[in-house]
């Protein structure tokens, strides 16, 4: 078919391509021309956006019944999006409602696709769970992680199997190693983290320096302490913590607290500025 489409004319009263015409083409091209019969969906012309969004509306109703009756839970299938063609999913597996999925998809056994989520080009685990109001782009979700609600993965991210990611985090072109916790409020890009670490409320990788993008190392059983801001290139080693507040700016070693603090001022007598009555 695509040896024909190339040869099509629109040498006719409407000045329009006609399918009809590769019978003809493939008549003269010396292929064996037969008939089949094919579903409504198959044939139907479309002219004009109308009978696009009609043609959409029948396709999206056969792919999320295939979906069902092969074991996956639509909550509600009018409003569950699936475009492309590969979408695999397994049994047992929940799509709430106002999901988009968007080809290449493929998720697990048990797993609960949540409300308003977003999935483009991801591959998810068995025994997962993603949260409402999720976006999954070019990402890779291993067995029974979690992500969101209102989680960003952004494209070349990996998380391993029992990986949280939390509320308000984007995760860019990093691997998040098994057991590790990004909970909450917190940016990890170009980054590497081992297993079990901890990522505090409102940390942040600093890759870019204005012109290029550099990479973060986190061994295992790190604990990163809350508003901690890694300046990358940097690394830390494993057992390593960080205080709260810290700005790590150099690489730490094995099993070391890294600290760096402004001296807190407490001053007496101080005058609050208050508002003119004017």
């Amino acid at each position: 078919f695509n040896e024909l489409l190339p040869h099509l004319a629109n040498e006719n009263s409407q000045g329009e391509y006609y399918l009809t015409d590769c019978v003809q083409l493939s008549v003269s091209a010396g292929h064996q021309v037969t008939g089949v019969t094919g579903s409504e969906t198959s044939v139907m012309g479309v002219n004009d956006l109308v009978q696009l969004a009609e043609l959409n509306h029948m396709v999206q109703a056969d792919r999320r019944e295939a979906l069902m009756r092969s074991g996956v839970s639509l909550v509600d299938p009018r409003t569950v999006f699936i475009n492309g063609p590969t979408i695999n999913i397994a049994s047992n597996t929940v799509i709430e409602p106002q999901v988009t999925l968007n080809s290449p998809v493929i998720i697990g056994h048990n797993v609960t696709i949540g409300f308003g989520s977003h999935l483009t080009d991801a591959n998810i685990g068995d025994n997962t769970v993603i949260k409402p109001y999720t976006v999954v782009e070019s990402a890779s979700i291993g067995s029974q992680a979690q992500v969101g609600p209102f989680a960003r993965l952004r494209p070349g991210t990996t998380l391993s199997d029992a990986a949280h990611v939390g509320n308000f985090c984007e995760i860019k072109n990093a691997s998040v190693g098994e057991g590790s916790k990004v909970n909450h409020l917190a940016y990890i890009g170009d980054a590497t983290m081992g297993r079990d670490v901890n990522i505090g409320a409102g940390t942040i990788t600093c890759n870019y320096d204005g012109a290029s993008k550099n990479k973060t190392t986190i061994g295992n059983d790190v604990f990163i302490g809350s508003n901690t801001s890694l300046i990358a290139p940097v690394t830390l080693a494993d057992g390593v913590t960080t205080g709260a507040g810290s700005v790590i700016t150099m690489d730490v070693e094995v099993g070391k607290l890294a600290l760096s603090r402004s001296k807190q001022i407490n001053v007496e007598g101080y005058k609050r500025p208050k508002k003119s009555r004017d």
